[in-house]
């Protein structure tokens, strides 16, 4: 795993701050275990279609230099550049307090989404298999699930996957923002190649997997040509469904975006700066719910267009799986007049 230069933007949440005089030292991956006493995150915000969200990690390999989870790491003392990349928290107890938070009264069999913050199948769940564990209780308590993720190694599991599908709804959702291989790179370090993303969505499709293709983020005068090739070649690999989000940039990670931005694309990057101020009212970022996902202006309505007519053509219009009511959701162990207490 190569070592990065360190590199934060200063962390409001710290009194201090190290400027290094000449080169800064080099950082290799350290990982540290997460003694969180919980394992499910409640969601408040309006515009996000999921309540609950499980994340094994903090902090992700993949290295995305537009990655909105960035400035979560600043909560724990560290930065949100290269310590997001490379000080990766695990959660050892993942799959034991997803236990006790199905066993709980209160626990109603609501979806939960894999992967709401940082990457699940990121390469340390190769050896941690901290989600692979989680699959495994989600299977045995018959609880709905989506993934969301980026990491062909999501196809290790799709034996859990096909479990899951007998039992309750589960689907996975393959973010692909660029078709480019030269683009993705530059911006998406650690992560594998679109058209190999892209194979992912063919094995699970193929399998029985219902897959959805997000094109997110959407980086405007970089990635938006990419659209149409994207969905061409998620509808030929068998996706059932496509979605769009338009990039964003909160805190801390327009710093980050920008300067990565412009040591990979130097000729093009004010041009994208300058549509990203065009979709977010003259500045990097709107955080307001809804207008967040989608920009505003001409260029992002037209953004939306061609992939709307383009997803409508090729019968990727967004969509869901019909909520199973009442939920599978089942305690192990608990038949016959047990579950009339439930």
């Amino acid at each position: 795993m190569r070592p990065l230069p360190i590199h934060n933007p200063p962390n409001p949440w710290e009194s201090r701050f190290t400027d290094y005089l000449g080169d800064p030292p080099s950082l290799g991956l350290t990982v540290y275990e997460d003694q969180s006493k919980g394992v499910l995150t409640e969601n408040h915000s309006p515009d996000l279609g999921f309540r609950w969200s499980l994340n094994p990690y903090r902090g992700c390999y993949h290295g995305c230099a537009y990655c909105y989870a960035r400035p979560s790491h600043q909560y724990w003392g560290f930065g949100a550049g290269s310590d997001f990349e490379r000080r990766i928290m695990v959660k050892p107890d993942a799959p034991e307090l997803l236990r006790q938070a199905f066993e709980r009264p209160s626990w109603k069999g609501e979806l939960v989404l894999v992967s709401g913050n940082t990457d699940s199948y990121q390469p340390l769940e190769a050896s941690y298999e901290l989600t692979r564990r989680c699959l495994k209780v989600m299977a045995e308590y018959r609880n709905p699930v989506h993934i969301i993720t980026k990491a062909p190694l999501v196809e290790r599991d799709l034996d859990l996957l096909l479990e899951l599908r007998k039992v309750t709804q589960v689907g996975v959702s393959i973010s692909i923002p660029f078709w480019d291989a030269e683009h993705a790179r530059a911006l998406e370090p650690g992560v594998a190649t679109p058209q190999r993303r892209m194979l992912t969505v063919r094995r699970l499709s193929q399998a029985g997997i219902y897959v959805t293709v997000n094109v997110a983020p959407v980086i405007p005068a970089l990635s938006d040509r990419d659209i149409p090739h994207i969905l061409e070649a998620a509808a030929e690999a068998g996706a059932r469904s496509a979605s769009l989000i338009m990039l964003r940039l909160p805190g801390c990670v327009k710093e980050i975006f920008t300067e990565r931005l412009r040591r990979a694309q130097p000729l093009a990057a004010d041009k994208v700066l300058a549509r990203i101020r065009e979709m977010r009212g003259g500045e990097l970022n709107d955080p307001r719910f809804f207008d967040r996902m989608r920009g505003q202006g001409h260029y992002a309505e037209a953004i939306g267009r061609v992939f709307e007519t383009t997803a409508a053509r090729l019968g990727l219009a967004e969509r869901r799986p019909e909520s199973l009511s009442p939920t599978p959701f089942r305690r192990p162990g608990r038949g016959g007049q047990l579950r009339l207490f439930e």
